[in-house]
């Protein structure tokens, strides 16, 4: 691992407080009702009539049409991609959907690491690898800096090679920002949901994970990271970094936008090497137990009764994420799971089909056109019943409920 200990960027020239100032204010929008009273938060969803705000807590709240100022119904009237999203997709318009499935992702060499800054009074440690910024309010030992860089690197490279065209992302001077603290309590002062063990904060693209969730620990004057612990943390995090908007729409919004980042967490990770082509076993694991090493998972059983699946897929995003929040996570890996690898030929080609027409789509756009994709043809009874013979042989059962 290659550290510059004596290249520091002064251009950059963000603070601590300040870098946190900048993740609290998700999109910097505050909200307004016609009374003038306010509430800051992400826009999550707009659907006829209200819109769904997800709270610097984590909680996600709907409020009516009617209860927002003229100012903020003209907002929503006029959204639209960004400049950044448009060029994207223009650049992007082919994607990568014609390349093969990855069967191992790795690094060809160690990502070259800049120490930015490292400032005691302030409370600020800053670290540049190729792509990314990850700031910590304590110093990292020189191992921990390269595991981190390691890890960084090697999930951008996996999601950008997945032929799925994984083509999002937001960067700052260059680089996609992670927030790292070195407790849960200053994690949770910065604007992370308590009962969180991390988080992508959408509007300003920034990720942020408390080094307890990932094993990192004071040794005599310094932290150490247990090599043993989980990474899913920070890889689910960074998939949704790098997730285009247009995943995050309805028909998508829920179980593939949350299945996607389960599926590359699921995937075994050591040293900058995921292994792809075998990960289907890993996944079985992940996603009906705790994981091959019992460490993680959702453990949802070999014998799942879920929801009809137009129910699910359409679910909105604060009941996906409040009510049985474990379970969905989960069996939005399993839908994944089946539409990448068991569907049809088991090319992926409904799934592709389905992730060109969200691309097509803009924010509050009708989802029956990209679902049409997903469905080939069949009636959601006739999917539920494919997704359950097409798991059957994987040995889980999967039962749905009567739409």
């Amino acid at each position: 691992m290659r550290i510059n200990m004596t290249g520091l960027k002064v251009r950059v020239q963000w603070v601590w407080l300040g870098l946190f100032a900048l993740a609290m204010n998700v999109e910097a929008r505050t909200w307004t009702d016609p009374t003038g009273r306010t509430l800051e938060g992400d826009l999550m969803e707009q659907r006829e009539g209200e819109i769904e705000v997800k709270l610097a807590s984590g909680k996600v709240v709907t409020i009516p049409l009617s209860k927002l100022s003229e100012q903020d119904q003209e907002y929503l009237s006029t959204l639209k991609p960004t400049e950044e999203e448009e060029a994207a997709a223009s650049e992007e318009e082919e994607g990568n959907w014609n390349d093969p499935w990855p069967e191992t992702i790795a690094l060809e060499e160690d990502p070259e690491i800049i120490v930015v800054e490292e400032n005691k009074e302030t409370s600020s440690f800053v670290y540049e690898s190729t792509n990314y910024r990850f700031t910590c309010d304590v110093r990292l030992s020189k191992s921990v800096v390269g595991t981190f860089a390691d890890m960084f690197e090697a999930t951008r490279l996996y999601c950008r090679t997945l032929p799925l065209s994984i083509t999002g992302g937001k960067k700052a001077d260059g680089k996609y920002d992670i927030l790292l603290f070195e407790t849960k309590d200053s994690y949770v002062e910065a604007g992370g949901p308590p009962s969180s063990a991390g988080v992508f904060l959408g509007g300003k693209g920034v990720v942020m994970v408390p080094l307890t969730s990932l094993g990192v620990r004071p040794v005599g004057s310094g932290y150490m990271r247990d090599r043993d612990k989980s990474d899913g943390t920070l890889i689910h995090e960074i998939t949704h970094q790098l997730t285009p908007r247009n995943y995050y729409f309805a028909g998508a919004r829920g179980w593939f936008s949350e299945g996607i980042a389960e599926y590359t967490t699921a995937t075994p990770y050591r040293s900058g090497r995921f292994k792809v082509k075998t990960n289907f076993d890993d996944i079985v694991e992940y996603a009906t137990a705790y994981g091959k090493k019992g460490t993680r998972g959702r453990a949802l059983g070999e014998e799942i009764r879920a929801p009809s699946l137009k129910e699910y897929m359409l679910m909105s995003y604060s009941d996906f994420t409040s009510s049985r929040a474990n379970f969905n996570y989960g069996f939005g890996l399993i839908l994944t799971t089946y539409f990448l690898h068991m569907d049809g030929e088991g090319d992926a080609a409904r799934m592709k089909g389905f992730l060109k027409e969200l691309r097509k789509m803009k924010w509050n756009d009708p989802p029956d056109a990209a679902l049409e994709k997903l469905l080939g043809g069949r009636t959601f009874d006739e999917l539920e019943e494919d997704v359950a013979k097409a798991w059957r042989r994987k040995g889980v059962k999967i039962h749905f409920a009567e739409s």
